[in-house]
């Protein structure tokens, strides 16, 4: 499913970010969570987990899924930190910033089994190369 991603701080994300807790599970529940609409997650099937993917279709990231009413159809949301950056186009179209809201995404269900990986998990093994 196509969507466009909005994503921004939320209070706890804020909270464990600024006091230290990046790389507590707090954090990555919190954080590791792409937000969908009561509409859009029935679509999808209801699931636990999904994968968010970059337009181009180059970079993805599993995340745990979110049904709430503060998202519309056809968006989804992810807290600011490291597993949004994954997916958001890093071209800043001479604005000097990349495209944090309305980046377009695709969001499609993964299974159970597939991993949602801590903050560190994700700088090592999309950033450093799976070390």
């Amino acid at each position: 499913m196509e969507v466009l991603l909005l994503s921004g701080s939320t209070i706890d994300e804020g909270r464990l970010a600024k006091g230290g807790d990046k790389f507590t599970d707090d954090y990555t529940m919190e954080c590791a969570s792409c937000w969908i609409s009561p509409v859009d997650f029935v679509s999808l099937g209801s699931p636990n987990k999904v994968k968010v993917t970059s337009r181009n279709g180059k970079h993805s990231i599993v995340v745990y899924a979110k049904c709430t009413d503060s998202v519309q159809p056809g968006h989804v949301f992810m807290p600011r930190a490291i597993w949004a950056n994954v997916v958001v186009d890093p071209d800043t179209l001479s604005t000097g910033s990349p495209l944090y809201k309305g980046a377009p995404v695709n969001v499609e269900p993964t299974d159970d089994e597939e991993e949602v990986l801590s903050a560190e998990d994700v700088v090592l093994k999309v950033y450093c190369g799976g070390q």
